[in-house]
């Protein structure tokens, strides 16, 4: 059911799976649970790149050949999604570890690509959609849910999916974002910083294209009933965009696996990476390339980026960027839990570690609600933030950085040497730290981690974890 052997192994590298993936998202957010979950704690909005990257590397973990690994991930996802509940704003509950919700999240995985086989012109067989709905099946139960939610066989599967559509499917907040409001401002991913102007040009184009193909690919029961536009040759456009990516199947197999791909899409300049040296060269490349066309030609300049050794950000942009993880202009406590969520992913803590890091971003969102919520509401605003200019290395900051150093401190002799330190960039938050150098104490190493979420630096290793997208 899983590794290489796997229907889903062989899908997955097709790159017509990047079109199913966005149409599966929307599919998910227009369920009112799953639309009320992500906008109030997912990052999506602003950390698209990040999100991605996370969903590849998730599936991946998933779909893999080691069991062990299997399980600690479905683990980890188990205890990600306790943790989101709450209630919309009709005030109707939600709860991502509803059994419903978490089936519908895999039915529109495997929908999706099985459309997408068949908007590429190759519909797949009865055997082979068979074969591929039993290893979603696999995956459902891997989760650790009932399989009693989702149909037994596909023959009763295609009756679920109608009816799912049909009478709890709704135009969601989190679904328009994705069809409207997420590929218009989407940022540009590592790849492409220093290119503004390329990056502004092709969103401008490919965003509303992407939209446009995604909403003709939904069903059309819901295409009516949620109200979403009806464009004049977007079916064909769809068609055509599916058949020309199916293409890229005759490339050589190691040029199309997604999760390289995302991942060189995600590379920065500063990673260890042997492929973010490559990248780098070409990037200067293009750059004098750039700068050479500039000279023949009555374009304007390209304005430069803005320099990334930069010492300081001003207080609205250290909010804006790090502070507000889900984007909704206010800090609250999904903000704090979407930064706790990242660094336990990224560094695979166990349950124990994890959730002592979520115990101190929860002290920590107290003490900033008690000492920043001046009109009682229940979240800080950036007026409200940049108004106070607090200090933020309070006790409770402190207890976060104090986690971070004891995941780090391998051998627990209360200091980290260099390799260690290196290790904990690399595999957590993918950027080498070249100068590292000696060791560090459990202060030292502290009062690192606070000068970046208290003096707002942006010279230092955290930055590409909590700030970049």
């Amino acid at each position: 059911m899983f590794g290489p052997g796997s229907q889903f192994h062989r899908l997955f590298n097709d790159p017509r799976w990047a079109l199913a993936m966005i149409r599966a998202t929307v599919l998910e957010a227009a369920h009112p649970q799953i639309g009320a979950a992500l906008i109030e704690n997912s990052t999506f909005v602003v950390h698209p790149w990040r999100r991605l990257g996370n969903t590849f590397m998730s599936l991946r973990r998933m779909f893999g050949p080691d069991d062990q690994v299997r399980r600690r991930e479905a683990t980890r996802l188990n205890r990600m999604h306790a943790r989101l509940h709450g209630t919309d704003a009709r005030d109707r509950p939600y709860d991502a570890r509803d059994p419903e919700v978490r089936a519908w999240v895999v039915a529109t995985l495997f929908e999706s690509t099985v459309t997408m086989c068949r908007l590429g012109g190759q519909p797949l067989e009865q055997r082979t959609m068979e074969q591929l709905y039993a290893e979603f099946q696999a995956f459902h139960a891997a989760m650790g849910d009932d399989p009693g939610h989702l149909p037994p066989t596909l023959d009763a599967f295609w009756p679920y999916y109608d009816r799912v559509v049909a009478e709890e499917l709704e135009n969601t907040e989190a679904m328009r974002i994705i069809l409207y409001k997420l590929f218009d401002h989407l940022p540009a991913p590592p790849l492409l910083n220093g290119f503004p102007a390329l990056w502004a040009t092709g969103r401008a184009v490919a965003g509303p294209v992407v939209g446009a193909i995604t909403v003709a690919s939904l069903p059309e029961s819901f295409r009516r009933r949620a109200g979403l536009p009806e464009i004049a040759g977007v079916q064909t456009l769809m068609q055509g965009a599916y058949l020309a990516a199916g293409l890229a199947r005759f490339l050589p197999e190691g040029w199309i696996q997604a999760d390289r791909i995302a991942e060189t899409v995600m590379l920065s300049p500063d990673s260890d990476d042997p492929r973010a040296r490559t990248m780098a060269a070409l990037r200067e490349q293009m750059k004098r390339a750039g700068a050479l066309i500039r000279l023949i030609t009555p374009l304007p300049p390209e304005p430069e980026p803005a320099a990334a050794t930069t010492a300081q950000r001003s207080a609205e942009e250290f909010f804006a960027e790090v502070l507000d993880q889900t984007g909704d202009g206010y800090l609250d406590w999904p903000d704090l839990a979407a930064m706790a969520r990242e660094m336990s992913s990224r560094l695979d803590l166990d349950e124990p570690e994890e959730t002592r890091l979520y115990n101190a971003y929860a002290d920590w969102w107290r003490e900033l609600q008690a000492a920043l919520d001046a009109d009682g509401d229940g979240r800080v605003s950036a007026h409200e933030y940049a108004a106070a200019v607090p200090s933020l290395a309070g006790p409770a900051l402190i207890r976060v950085a104090e986690v971070l150093f004891d995941v780090t401190d391998k051998d627990g002799n209360e200091r980290i040497d260099a390799e260690e330190y290196r290790t904990l960039f690399r595999t957590g938050f993918r950027r080498d730290t070249p100068d590292a150098d000696g060791t560090y104490s459990r202060s030292a190493f502290i009062n690192d981690f606070l000068s970046f979420m208290s003096a707002r630096r942006r010279t230092t290793p955290y930055d590409p974890l909590l700030a970049d997208a």
